[in-house]
């Protein structure tokens, strides 16, 4: 009998393990799927990679910021085997193939290299075409990309420093601006309005790009460059008067217009941008209005968040990556990561939405290039000078799928009512039908000349319905207070898988909705209302009134992280601070150590000392703007991990 005791407890206690680790699988992560692999390269070789392009053979080019052109060969293998193809050159931010000849971005030209003695190195180093430099270290140039006919785009990053670190300058003609180049050294001034234009995509034909976070730029973003646009940063206009600039907008009738909307205070005086923390700010929409010039980010992706630095665009090419082929995936530098983009057409405009993909590469993603297969997606890290999450400063990955299907929202498209999201898997029916599994907000960022800004003129967005497809692969909501040109937030914490009842790998979608399209709006006979949330509950028993006594006083206690991580997110401070590892700036628990007051640190949060911290190459930008109650409550929990 005690022998049939002993066996029932332990298949008792392996039916527990058992369980355990079938619910420790219940929401797989993004690594469960893809795959981020080392690739060997020479020792010694510091890849800092600035360029990355796979040539018809297979062959990957690989430029660095140190002058570089290197060959891999095989490199999707084990061991793949490195040549140098050039070097000498000035900092090459950009790397392309076309018709035998290598072309790169160096500081200062477009260049043509070619080996015409077929000896695997290149002996002709030409010049398509050189531009203006001011010798101001942070003048990069970064491409080319190459337009369907052949031609190429650079874009030129604005100067800093006259008057603010982060205020950006354009010194010279054609800083800030996107550079048309043909093969015959001929330059035709395409657009302005560029702060630190890094990452260029050529999308079914269209150019696009990815800015940063900065000065007239709340948040970074992915924006469609048409010919004559004007993007937003005004350092560009001192060139929009040149006999061959298609760009229209003058810097006197910009700033002219910008002045006449500052806000002022009850005294009738001008407020500084950076002060107005209330509703009464300018937005890129304000200006739009009456510069309809003004090109609008057709995918915002939320600073600190989607990325502080974002890079390269790069298309999906088709049959890659499972159920996300021809979407597109854009890279960031500064949390080392990859974003995930799907854009539609409404009225002629694109708009789309954003959704986190894959972080954890070793430094910043800066460059990304397909194989020739379409199976693996090269990876290109920098972060000298930039800062970035990760544990190197330079490298060179690989990222595969292992074909398994994640789930995840393959898209959201935006309805007359609302949005429709389409799922990689059949959702689980009752999660989907109800009404808690969902949450919308929405939200904006002021456009001044100060660095960044935070989410503004927050709000929410009831969902009062929603019909799940049949198949199960989609769900449409009906969506009140939607607001035009706003990021909207779309949150399904309550949408479960239906085979494994798994969540959702990211369960956040950031649709940027310009224009909301025509169409047949679902009638409340057509959706489920149901809500478990607003499902009557029985009421709680009151205990009887205890006896009334006077407790000592209890000292305040510090928040938690969780208590305090919704403000951290919410002003973008995760952007650069990890709690226990140095990121772009020191650890939160390296900063306690340096037993700042609360009330240091709410100064320190709305004027930064460099100084205090000269090992860190990116200095922090000024948050004045964030509230004292709230700097003062995240000053509290800094200082309670001394």
């Amino acid at each position: 009998m005690k022998n049939i005791l002993k066996k029932a407890v332990l298949c008792g206690m392996m039916l527990a393990v058992t369980s355990m680790a079938t619910q420790a699988q219940e929401t797989p992560k993004e690594e469960d799927y893809f795959k981020i692999l080392k690739m060997k390269a020479p020792e010694g070789i510091l890849l800092e990679v600035g360029g990355l392009c796979v040539l018809p053979n297979g062959d990957l080019g690989v430029s660095t910021r140190r002058g570089d052109i290197w060959l891999v060969h095989a490199p999707d293998s084990r061991n793949p085997y490195w040549t140098k193809f050039a070097s000498g050159l000035h900092e090459i931010l950009g790397l392309v193939y076309k018709d035998g000849a290598l072309y790169c971005a160096q500081r200062g030209e477009l260049t043509k290299l070619m080996d015409t003695n077929m000896d695997g190195k290149a002996d002709v180093y030409e010049t398509v075409y050189a531009w203006p430099l001011s010798g101001h270290y942070h003048e990069y140039s970064f491409g080319p990309k190459l337009a369907p006919d052949g031609s190429f785009f650079v874009s030129g990053n604005v100067a800093f420093g006259d008057e603010e670190w982060w205020r950006g300058e354009s010194r010279v003609p054609w800083r800030g601006w996107m550079m048309h180049i043909f093969e015959d050294g001929h330059m035709e001034p395409y657009a302005t309005g560029f702060r630190s234009p890094c990452g260029l995509g050529m999308i079914n034909g269209e150019l696009f790009y990815s800015e940063n976070q900065g000065d007239w730029v709340g948040s970074g973003g992915v924006w469609q460059v048409k010919k004559g646009a004007f993007i937003g940063h005004p350092a560009g206009l001192r060139w929009s008067q040149e006999p061959n600039s298609p760009v229209k907008v003058t810097e006197k009738q910009f700033f002219s217009l910008v002045d006449g909307r500052r806000v002022k205070n009850a005294e009738g005086r001008y407020i500084k941008p950076e002060n107005v923390v209330n509703e009464k700010f300018v937005t890129l929409m304000d200006v739009k209005k009456e510069i309809p010039d003004l090109q609008l980010p057709a995918v915002i992706l939320p600073h600190g968040i989607q990325g502080i630095s974002n890079s390269e665009i790069v298309p999906v090419p088709e049959g890659s990556f499972g159920p996300f082929s021809g979407q597109l995936l854009v890279g960031d530098q500064g949390q080392s990561k990859i974003m995930r983009v799907v854009m539609e057409k409404v009225d002629g405009e694109y708009q789309g939405v954003s959704f986190d993909f894959r972080q954890g590469f070793q430094s910043g993603v800066l460059r990304m290039a397909w194989s020739k297969d379409g199976n693996t997606l090269f990876v290109g890290e920098t972060n000298r000078g930039w800062g970035s999450a990760g544990d190197a400063n330079e490298g060179l990955q690989r990222l595969v799928w292992n074909e398994k299907m994640p789930f995840e929202m393959k898209t959201i498209k935006a309805m007359p009512d609302g949005f429709e999201i389409e799922f990689t898997l059949p959702v689980d029916r009752k999660s989907a039908e109800d009404l808690a599994s969902y949450h919308v907000e929405n939200f904006t960022y002021k456009y001044h000349a100060v660095y960044g800004s935070p989410m503004v003129n927050m709000g929410q967005c009831p969902v009062k319905g929603v019909k799940v497809s049949e198949d199960g692969l989609k769900a449409r909501i009906i969506v009140d207070s939607l607001r035009l040109d706003y990021v909207h937030n779309i949150v399904l914490d309550g949408v479960r898988e239906k085979e494994h009842f798994y969540s959702l790998i990211h369960n956040n979608g950031y649709y940027t909705l310009h224009h909301i399209p025509q169409g047949a709006k679902l009638s409340v006979s057509q959706v489920s209302t149901y809500n478990s949330e607003k499902v009557k509950k029985p009421a709680a028993v009151t205990p009887a009134k205890a006896a009334v006594t006077t407790a000592p006083a209890v000292a305040k206690k510090a928040p938690s992280f969780e208590e305090v991580k919704p403000l951290l997110a919410k002003y973008t401070c995760l952007a650069c601070h990890n709690p226990d590892k140095r990121q772009v700036g020191p650890a939160y628990k390296d900063i306690a150590k340096r037993k700042y007051t609360s009330e240091q640190i709410l100064k320190l949060i709305a004027n930064p000392k460099p100084q205090n911290w000269p090992d860190y190459a990116t200095e922090m930008a000024p948050m004045p703007q964030v509230p004292r109650a709230d700097a003062l409550k995240i000053a509290a929990w800094i200082n309670s991990l001394k």
